[in-house]
């Protein structure tokens, strides 16, 4: 435990700043605020008012009927403000005797404010009968500073009201003189009533009244013990007080100190009120509001209970943004990038690295070439089964998926909306109504048709991908040029020989990329072959005069922007309903599922940590 008052507070302080900085956060993953719940009103009602408050220490004078408190009351006053009187339940109203550096209302107010308070008139002001909960407070010159005196009603009264402000009095008392006699230090209401001060974790500090100090000194350990057994407390100190209405009436009584067992010989009178004086105010203003700040650090009810609510619903939150995030729901069999748009998009890139004379010769005999097999591409197509445009049918096939991946969406937003929480369920039903599906569907569709097969963000990465390729095979890539170089010489020869046997060279390629390449030269079928992968008879010969094997490692950089393709496709998808499906929705789960790793939440956690740490 700290020895450090203030150093105590103010982390008590941070953690009330902390959870007022949390609010928003907990109302975002539906958990309500703390205000209203007890821990969170004893943090703010008991620990902070306090807190902020000058340095004082209550002292509450407690016990049972008819035992002399009033009388040991104006003892440690050193002044006679509570009125005795013979009779049972004499002190109706606790009296407060209050330092002048402390008599202050408005302190007063929040020390004790299940009272209203009355400035003390007269020594008979506590013994009239009143519904209200008074307290008399007055100035006492003799009163130790930063020290407030309470004499209390009876604990054990007949009188019900008298128990209920004996309690409250306890509440706001920081330390608790227990006033004991023979008669009373085993009564059932007595005992009760300090079993809960000792779970309080009240400090207490026993004094027999009324005691022989010859005859009764064999029997006042045994009282003790059975005090302390009956009622768990461990009292800092005990005191025996002789019998003696002399002494009492001129506030002479002694007070003997007789050990935390009771078996030092009462031989020289102590000053309990000095005792008070120089109690070790951080220590037991600490272990004062230990009980309050039980209940805070509760982790069942307190605030590490209203931490767990508010990690259960972030989880929720992170369960349904993995559920409903777009990038899952696109997740879907993309089709591929049509081969023969892929060695066109290639070419482009090898027909700019060329010198200018080979690209001239090459871009003119590719025309020439193109009309001249045209009859052999028209063949190669109808024997190929029909003669449907490549990005036709990946436009067909993307429109499908995307009709599936918006439909599982959908499916899953209904699945949210019925198991949901309250602050879920709302939003979801209102994204669902009316005709939301059919129009979701036209709109992407039509979003989907405006989309090119090809976009510069792709062209982009492909040229980056194939600046890499071509600097991770130089032996390669200066092989290809040479090559191409010699066919840009024979290019004539190699076209008119196309125009016959054209089909033989398409005869040897597979799909869409057959009919691509049936209007270049063989050295153009041989380059491209090298990049795609090998797919020729002059792919495979161009592979064996490298060293690190162009067809496996081309046939992995097609695989490449094959993927990469339909990652931006779907990638595309996931924004587009982002934007116009879920708009702040995914958002705000995000946000509520990353709570736990808030600032406010983990400041929270540190707080309580220093706090647990402390006491």
């Amino acid at each position: 435990m700290p020895t450090d008052f203030q150093t105590w507070a103010n982390q008590i302080r941070r953690l009330h700043r902390a959870l007022v900085a949390l609010e928003p956060g907990a109302a975002s993953v539906g958990v309500q605020p703390p205000v209203g719940q007890q821990w969170f009103v004893l943090l703010e009602k008991k620990l902070l008012a306090q807190l902020d408050a000058p340095a004082t220490l209550v002292v509450g004078v407690v016990g049972g009927t008819n035992i002399g408190k009033s009388v040991l009351f104006n003892h440690l006053a050193g002044q006679v403000t509570s009125g005795v009187s013979p009779l049972a339940a004499g002190t109706k109203h606790p009296v407060c005797l209050v330092p002048p550096e402390l008599a202050d209302r408005e302190l007063l107010g929040r020390l004790f404010e299940k009272f209203q308070l009355m400035a003390w008139q007269s020594a008979d002001d506590p013994l009239g009968e009143s519904a209200e909960h008074r307290l008399f407070w007055r100035i006492g010159e003799n009163v130790p500073p930063r020290l407030l005196l309470l004499d209390a009603p009876d604990v054990d009264s007949d009188v019900v009201v008298n128990w209920e402000r004996a309690r409250a009095v306890r509440q706001s008392a920081d330390v608790l003189v227990a006033v004991l006699t023979q008669q009373k230090y085993n009564d059932a209401a007595v005992k009760q009533f300090f079993r809960e001060a000792v779970a309080a974790e009240k400090p207490i500090i026993v004094v027999f009244n009324q005691c022989d100090l010859e005859a009764d000194r064999p029997y006042w350990p045994q009282w003790l013990a059975t005090f302390r057994a009956e009622t768990g407390a461990r009292p800092a100190s005990v005191y025996v007080v002789p019998f003696d209405r002399r002494a009492a009436e001129q506030l002479e009584l002694p007070f003997y100190e007789v050990g935390p067992d009771g078996r030092r010989p009462p031989t020289e009178p102590s000053s309990l009120r000095d005792e008070l004086g120089s109690l070790r105010f951080d220590t037991v203003k600490i272990r004062t509001f230990r009980g309050a700040l039980g209940q805070v650090l509760d982790s069942e009810r307190g605030a590490g209970a209203y931490l767990d609510g508010m990690r259960r619903g972030a989880e929720k939150f992170s369960t349904a943004a993995v559920a409903l995030s777009a990038t899952e729901m696109a997740r879907v069999a993309w089709p591929a990038l049509p081969p023969g748009v892929l060695v066109d998009e290639i070419r482009r890139w090898w027909d700019a690295g060329r010198t200018e004379w080979s690209r001239r010769i090459h871009g003119f005999y590719r025309t020439l070439g193109r009309g001249v097999t045209w009859p052999v591409r028209t063949a190669w197509t109808n024997l190929a089964g029909g003669g449907d445009d490549p990005l036709a049918v990946l436009h067909r096939q993307e429109r499908e998926a995307i009709v599936l991946a918006v439909a599982n969406m959908l499916d899953e937003l209904d699945r949210l909306a019925e198991l949901g929480n309250e602050t879920l369920r709302p939003r979801l039903l209102k994204l669902l109504g009316g005709n939301a599906r059919e129009k979701l569907l036209e709109q992407v569709q039509a979003a989907h048709a405006d989309l090119p097969a090809v976009d510069d963000d792709y062209r982009a990465f492909l040229q980056a991908e194939l600046d890499a390729w071509r600097e991770s095979s130089p032996r390669a890539v200066r092989f290809l040029h040479s090559l191409d170089h010699v066919a840009a010489i024979a290019r004539p020869a190699i076209t008119v020989s196309l125009a016959v046997s054209g089909w033989m060279v398409a005869g040897d390629l597979v799909g869409q990329a057959a009919v691509q390449a049936a209007g270049h030269t063989a050295g153009e079928l041989a380059t491209e072959a090298a990049i795609a992968g090998g797919i020729t008879g002059g792919g495979e010969a161009i592979v064996s005069t490298t060293s690190e094997g162009v067809r496996h490692a081309a046939g992995r950089l097609f695989g490449r922007l094959q993927a990469r393709y339909a990652q931006g496709r779907a990638r595309w998808l996931a924004a587009w309903l982002e934007d116009r499906l879920l708009g702040d929705l995914l958002a705000d789960l995000r946000r509520g599922a990353e709570v736990p790793e808030s600032g406010p939440f983990v400041e929270v956690e540190t707080a309580l940590g220093a706090i647990r740490g402390d006491v």
